[in-house]
């Protein structure tokens, strides 16, 4: 019973902090009201204040403003990847538990080939071809992401089109699209779910790791790992400036993961 009444609360409490963050990423930049880019050197280092409610940076931006633009293109790009590895991994996964025999030996050597390079790695190195570019970390995360959709919708949908529903199904004359539809699609929902928001949030840190350590995107752009490697050498002075990032990026992998959840509470 405890579980039972905690599970809703927590899903709860992860979409609130995702709905925070969303709209503040959508809506931070027009509320703001100030060029994120735009330097002033006679502001550098103020503290939050009436004007500047997170302070300045080092060339007197608005912390406040490129944290709204950071969140919406961290969060954008991670969404943005995330749902381009899930449409072939799970058309992938299907395809493997109907067609059996080569193609599914293919496809699962096809994923075991890419789960051989970590994940971080082969975004480095997609990174790495095009520092800076978000094609090339777009691409480098979709393509690290996709397999575990993949073998996700392999494993759940190999019972149910095993099982005595779809063989009904296909006595009664009904074709492909019915049981993907009725059948495949409603076993793989739930745990589509789940993994889509922790693949997010593997995105998201992806991301802030690889512009903490300059292989990302670059300076000036303003991005979660970018703003963290510029204030770092601030810290004692302006301690203030490294906790905004740090505190968002927090917040987004933590709703993230309670929206994401144990659904299988008792």
């Amino acid at each position: 019973m405890p579980d039972q009444q905690t599970s809703p609360f927590i899903h709860r409490t992860g979409f609130g902090l995702l709905l925070l963050v969303g709209a503040f990423a959508l809506a931070g930049p027009a509320l703001v009201g100030v060029d994120p880019a735009a330097q002033s050197l006679g502001d550098s280092l103020l503290p939050p204040d009436a004007r500047h409610w997170l302070g300045t940076d080092v060339f007197g931006r608005s912390v406040l403003a490129r944290l709204a633009q950071a969140a919406q293109r961290s969060l954008g790009l991670a969404l943005l990847a995330a749902l381009s590895a899930a449409l072939p991994g799970v058309l992938a996964g299907v395809c493997a538990s109907w067609c059996g025999g080569r193609i599914e030996r293919a496809l699962v050597m096809l994923a075991d080939a890419c789960m051989a390079v970590p994940g971080l790695l082969l975004v480095m190195l997609f990174a790495a071809m095009a520092p800076g570019h978000y094609w090339a970390l777009y691409a480098g995360l979709a393509l690290s992401l996709w397999v575990e959709y993949f073998r996700m919708a392999r494993a759940a949908s190999r019972p149910v089109l095993h099982g005595d529903a779809v063989q009904a199904s296909r006595l009664l004359g009904f074709g492909r699209r019915y049981i993907l539809r009725h059948h495949v699609l409603p076993a793989l929902a739930p745990l589509l779910a789940t993994l889509l928001p922790l693949s997010v949030a593997q995105a998201v840190l992806a991301l802030a790791a690889l512009g903490f350590i300059g292989v990302g995107l670059q300076p000036p752009t303003a991005e979660l790992g970018v703003m963290m490697i510029e204030f770092f050498p601030f810290y004692s002075e302006a301690p203030w400036l490294i906790a905004a990032p740090v505190t968002l990026l927090v917040f987004l992998v933590l709703g993230m993961m309670l929206l994401a959840g144990n659904k299988e509470h008792t």
